[in-house]
């Protein structure tokens, strides 16, 4: 059982920057792959930024790609996002994910295990 714990959200002007945290519990962290995802309200969940369980490959939605980094630090078991150049439509509330097994990064369903999610508020 893994255990993904969310931090770093919170409220923004348009064009600065936030970095969430996703904290795992767990010795198996460097055995699954990372997602993060956000869900606007009103909006399905989606996929915002991937990477690889040894951090060698990473992989983003276009539409934030250029401003938002994921890394991870498998010593310290914890995912992280780096968003800059943040965007009223950036908005929404933002969760980690785990995976095993091989699966597209956009299948939720592939996913084995969510945080609770923290939310990102950016004004204009």
């Amino acid at each position: 059982q893994v255990q993904l714990v969310e931090s770093g959200g919170g409220l923004v002007q348009a064009g600065g920057s936030l970095r969430l945290s996703c904290a795992a519990s767990g010795r198996t962290f460097s055995s699954y792959a990372m997602g993060w995802f956000r869900q606007a309200p009103g909006k399905e969940r989606e996929f915002v930024a991937g990477i690889t369980s040894r951090g060698i490959m990473t992989y983003y939605v276009d539409s934030v790609k250029g401003r938002f980094t994921i890394s991870r630090d498998n010593a310290k078991n914890t995912v992280y996002l780096q968003m800059n150049s943040l965007k009223p439509e950036d908005t929404a509330v933002y969760s980690c994910a785990a995976r095993v097994r091989g699966s597209s990064w956009y299948n939720l369903a592939g996913y084995d295990y969510w945080g609770q999610g923290t939310q990102v508020t950016v004004s204009s």
